[in-house]
């Protein structure tokens, strides 16, 4: 390759790296970091390895974090003892397989990918697998993994839907609604009716924000714009896509987007924390296309870019960011986001399963 070709390739790949959200001049939070923990690669529960830390959350007591391993879905319980404004260890305790009818194994593939606990159980999404025809999936379970019921998901969603959900990009984001009212899920990836993957110029590529009642049943949706990839790839693969969400007031959500190039080795990743917020956006929930309807989005503001910490981080690397919570109160009485990462049982390379402690600033 000539050195012209070179120039020019890295030239685009700078100017791709910058975000295109711009930070609030009157932002309603500020996030600081604080601190990350690096969980060590093989270890095993009752011979089961600790990996693809796909979701996380904390009742104030435990943490519960999800496994995305579809021939053993489960979760975790697990202790994450801060020390200050420091995670000093984490400590897995217990593991609970998903305990599902024959009649619903045999019509989902249990990709997990979120889980928030409620009540005296959890509700958990479920990517399926869409090149298989296995529907994706949100449940409820006790608090064993037993399976209680799924909650009604509109046709577009199915496998089956002639919106035709993407594989590997459906059911990712998981939140409680505010007040405790519901829950909203969120698609990691446009349906293919909808719109494009995200590409490294600007594209319309919308995915739904869809609000639950507490039977289950779908009330509302709010249409949410990805941003474009973030990099350049080097080769030919690159997505970015929401991996996680959590609802912090009435009409504002904490959303993760976490774009991947491929061809750059551990610095792939770009994971940006962003404010969503619903100001008067269009309720889709009866629109089985989105690409070509004049809608409202949820406005976005840029709260915080990993980058910006990467020589921080115990690697100096920002891994596949895919869970958040809210974690404890900090020692000054603010609140704290947990993030975790999933390494893929480092299948796709050396990963990370990575804890990242943020520290959430009111202003």
């Amino acid at each position: 390759m000539k050195l012209k070709q070179i120039a020019l390739i890295l030239l685009i790949s700078v100017s791709y790296s910058c975000s295109s959200l711009k930070v609030s001049k009157t932002p309603t939070y500020k996030v600081n970091y604080l601190d990350d923990y690096i969980y060590p690669k093989q270890v095993f529960i009752d011979g089961n390895e600790i990996g693809g830390l796909s979701g996380i959350d904390y009742d104030g007591t435990a943490y519960y974090l999800i496994c995305d391993q579809p021939s053993k879905p489960r979760f975790y319980e697990a202790d994450i003892i801060l020390k200050g404004t420091t995670i000093d260890t984490v400590i897995f305790s217990k593991q609970h397989f998903i305990k599902a009818p024959k009649a619903i194994n045999s019509q989902t593939l249990m990709d997990l990918e979120s889980i928030r606990k409620v009540d005296n159980g959890f509700i958990i999404s479920s990517e399926g697998s869409i090149t298989n025809n296995k529907t994706p999936m949100v449940f409820y379970t006790d608090s064993t993994g037993a399976f209680i019921k799924s909650a009604s998901i509109p046709e577009y969603f199915t496998s089956k839907g002639p919106q035709k959900p993407r594989n590997n990009g459906v059911f990712e984001g998981l939140t409680k609604a505010h007040l405790g009212k519901g829950f909203w899920v969120a698609t990691e990836l446009p349906l293919e009716l909808d719109g494009p993957e995200p590409k490294v110029f600007n594209t319309t590529s919308l995915i739904r924000f869809t609000l639950f009642n507490d039977n289950g049943i779908a009330i509302k949706q709010l249409p949410y714009k990805l941003e474009r990839l973030q990099k350049l790839p080097l080769l030919p693969f690159g997505v970015n896509g929401l991996t996680d969400m959590l609802q912090i007031s009435e009409n504002q959500f904490l959303v993760l987007e976490r774009s991947y190039s491929a061809g750059y080795g551990t610095n792939g990743n770009v994971v940006q924390l962003i404010i969503a917020t619903n100001n008067n956006a269009t309720n889709t929930i009866s629109d089985t296309i989105l690409e070509k309807n004049e809608l409202t989005y949820l406005e976005k503001e840029l709260l915080f870019n990993f980058k910006s910490v990467k020589k921080q981080l115990t690697n100096k690397s920002i891994d596949n960011i895919e869970g958040i919570t809210f974690g404890p109160k900090l020692p000054n009485g603010n609140l704290s986001l947990i993030l975790v990462s999933d390494n893929n049982f480092n299948s796709l390379g050396e990963q990370l399963n990575q804890f990242i402690l943020l520290e959430l600033i009111p202003q």
